[in-house]
């Protein structure tokens, strides 16, 4: 049959939950409907605390009143310390009246759901799941904003992490395409895995190994957003652009840094190479300028509106086609974390950037058999303002050779 999970003592949803009752509220919800099985949904994990269980269970947090636990019959024991309302099921009609009494009334809950699986970071409830809570009579919304604000929003602990981070991953960058460089000046050999190698050891040198990882691309391979080299890659070569992304966090409590960093393997960058930066260059700049000037002027700014800001500047000088990817995602304790996306292309994100949150702007041109170039920096929302946490962004691609 399995183990189940030990007790946990649901420290997190204890201190957060008149917040959150707070927000639900704001929300003109019901409630918030809270599912998981075998740990399939991280929000639920992280506000829960709940480890793997072989049974499906739910927690309702009405927008007054205290939560309420259903649970299985067999799985009982981690929610020993559980201090509010316990509803225990064992077959599935019993599931079925639990679920329509504990909803009896709350009209709307929200649940991490997205319509037409709008925005997928948050589409993490089965559709069956969906429909049985309908059948209560209940109706259900996207827990989306209620994600970013109770699972996505860095703590100050976090928040002076990724900026160490931020410096590290700058300098290992840096590093790293001055050591290719030498390696190439002297007449040796060296190929993008080794490389790769590099960067991971001296990231972890650094003490920011956990979740590392790295794309080296040099020439022609960086046109492939998601480069992955076969067998050592290809060699470094006088003449190539190399593109160089790398991310990793300090432990697993603490959020990503992610960057992505352009460099020329030569003294004098060629102009079509130069061209095509300049566009992503102002790309990137006009994002940035659009979220700061949004927030000055007290506006609400929504993801796939910095999205479509980046993306016109690349449409406008005829590159439009070659963009195949969102302008940035949500950053938290994942690289690609569960708040708001930089996205009105691959999804629809209009979920509101607030306070706290952190994200990429990193928009590219991919000009298959020919060029990649992208260049990656982070922002992160303060109680006082948007913030560039990237260390001096690129204005132009770095010469590596005379």
């Amino acid at each position: 049959m399995g183990t189940s999970a030990g007790p946990r003592d649901f420290v997190r949803l204890k201190r957060d939950l008149s917040s959150i009752q707070s927000a639900i509220r704001d929300a003109r919800l019901g409630g918030w409907l809270l599912y998981d099985l075998h740990a399939r949904n991280d929000v639920t994990a992280s506000l829960v605390g709940m480890g793997d269980l072989s049974r499906r269970f739910f927690v309702h947090i009405p927008a007054e009143g205290e939560p309420v636990a259903i649970i299985h019959g067999i799985e009982q024991a981690p929610w020993d310390a559980w201090p509010w309302r316990k509803r225990v099921y064992v077959s599935w009609n019993e599931l079925s009246e639990a679920l329509a009494e504990t909803l009896r009334g709350a009209g709307t809950v929200a649940m991490e759901y997205s319509e037409m699986c709008a925005v997928p970071a948050v589409d993490l409830v089965p559709a069956g799941i969906v429909e049985l809570v309908r059948a209560t009579g209940a109706s259900v919304v996207s827990s989306g904003n209620l994600i970013t604000r109770f699972y996505a929003v860095w703590s100050s602990a976090q928040l002076h992490s990724h900026r160490t981070a931020s410096a590290v991953l700058a300098q290992v960058a840096q590093a790293t395409f001055h050591r290719i460089a030498q390696e190439v000046q002297q007449g040796r050999e060296v190929t993008e895995v080794q490389a790769r190698n590099w960067v991971l050891a001296d990231l972890a040198d650094h003490g920011f190994g956990t979740g590392a990882d790295t794309i080296v691309a040099t020439g022609r391979n960086a046109a492939d957003p998601h480069y992955a080299p076969q067998g050592q890659g290809a060699s470094f070569r006088r003449g190539d652009v190399i593109l160089l992304d790398l991310w990793s966090k300090e432990s697993e409590e603490t959020v990503y840094a992610d960057q992505t960093w352009m460099a020329y393997l030569g003294g004098t960058v060629p102009e079509r190479a130069a061209s095509l930066f300049a566009v992503i260059r102002n790309a990137r700049d006009a994002a940035v300028e659009f979220v700061s000037d949004r927030w000055q002027a007290g506006d609400p700014i929504r993801g796939g509106e910095v999205d479509d800001v980046a993306r016109n500047v690349i449409r406008d000088a005829g590159y439009g086609e070659y963009f195949i990817h969102r302008t940035g995602h949500s950053i938290d304790r994942s690289t690609h974390g569960m708040g708001p996306n930089i996205d009105n292309y691959e999804t629809n994100e209009t979920r509101l950037i607030i306070p706290g949150v952190g994200f990429s702007i990193e928009p590219g041109i991919y000009i298959p058999g020919e060029i990649g170039l992208r260049t990656e920096i982070n922002m992160y929302v303060g109680d006082d303002g948007p913030e560039v946490t990237t260390p001096d962004p690129q204005d132009a691609m770095t010469t590596l050779l005379p």
